[in-house]
């Protein structure tokens, strides 16, 4: 699902906005398919009743432990609808009933929708388990299934 052309227009918007937000950022297309192909993941897209793409998001196990939620995104079109909630809410029940007993990920630090969303839904602040990642700009956040 993840290299669906839907998917990918999706992440383009998605990788636009975080471009116009940070002036950097992660590109989707580095992130290889098989990340999130079951069982050791998964990727979901919603449309609405037209088949246009409303939102997207997946998982993938970081450890035997471990998931890892990513790609979380909805057109600016269907924000405001729990659509980012609904979809966040099925990754994790997916991911618990392939045994993860925990669920992180990062986002930016001005994506305040985002941190507001994964707070409501009992996230909370870690240290950034990606060396790579600058402390200033991104957070990590953590969640026990």
């Amino acid at each position: 699902m993840y290299d669906d052309p839907a998917v990918q227009r999706l992440l383009l918007k998605f990788h636009d906005e975080q471009l116009a937000m940070y002036g950097f950022a992660d590109n989707p297309a580095d992130t290889p398919v098989s990340q999130f192909t079951p069982p050791r993941g998964l990727f979901l897209l919603t449309r609405d009743e037209d088949g246009s793409p409303l939102g997207c998001g997946g998982w993938s196990f970081l450890d035997t432990q471990t998931a890892e939620i990513k790609r979380m995104y909805v057109h600016p079109a269907a924000r405001s609808q729990s659509l980012g909630r609904e979809i966040l809410q099925r990754l994790e029940t997916d991911a618990k009933l392939r045994g993860a007993t925990r669920v992180q990920l990062e986002t930016g630090i001005d994506n305040t929708a985002a941190l507001a969303l994964y707070r409501s839904q009992g996230y909370m602040p870690i240290k950034s388990y990606r060396p790579d990642r600058n402390p200033d700009v991104n957070r990590a956040l953590r969640k026990d299934l």
